[in-house]
C-alpha cells in the first residue's frame, strides 16, 4: 500500500518539496491500515461470547477507526494544507491510536484479533508522531 501512496505524493503537480513524503506515505498507510483492522477487531469483539465485557474495546475501536480514516484521508491531500490543522489532527490520532491499543492490550492474552490490533495502533501511532516531528 505505501507504494501506491509514495507514487501518488511523487506525481502530485503541487510542489510538496517542504513535506517529509517518506514520512507522510508511511502515516497515510498507517492510518488506513488502523482504521480496517479496528473495524474487524470490533466485529471480531461482537463475535465473542463475553461482548459485554468487551463493550469498552469496540467503542474505542470504532473511535479509533473513524479517527483513523478520516486523517489518513485529509493526509492524503497535501496539496493546501493548513499545518496547524494538520497537527491537530495528527495529535487526535495518537491520542485515539494510544487509547486503543493499551484496550486492545488488555485482551491480547484471550483474543488474538486484539493483540493485532493493539500492534496495529501502535505503528499508527509512531507513524502519527514521527510525521508530526517532520513539520515545519
Amino acid at each position: 500500500m505505501t507504494h501506491h501512496v509514495r507514487t501518488m505524493l511523487d506525481t502530485h503537480p503541487k510542489d510538496l518539496s517542504q513535506i517529509d513524503k517518506d514520512a507522510l506515505a508511511e502515516c497515510i498507510a498507517a492510518c488506513f491500515e488502523c482504521a480496517q483492522t479496528c473495524t474487524a477487531c470490533a466485529d471480531a469483539c461482537l463475535s465473542e461470547n463475553m461482548v459485554a465485557e468487551l463493550t469498552t474495546c469496540i467503542r474505542l475501536n470504532l473511535d479509533c477507526a473513524d479517527i483513523c480514516e478520516t486523517t489518513g484521508r485529509v493526509l492524503s491531500r497535501p496539496g493546501g494544507w493548513d499545518v496547524n490543522l494538520i497537527r491537530s489532527l495528527l495529535e487526535a490520532c495518537r491520542t485515539a491510536c494510544q487509547a486503543c491499543g493499551e484496550e486492545c492490550d488488555r485482551h491480547a492474552e484471550m483474543h488474538e484479533h486484539c493483540k493485532v490490533c493493539a500492534e496495529a495502533c501502535r505503528r499508527c501511532e509512531q507513524a502519527c508522531a514521527q510525521l508530526l516531528a517532520t513539520l515545519s
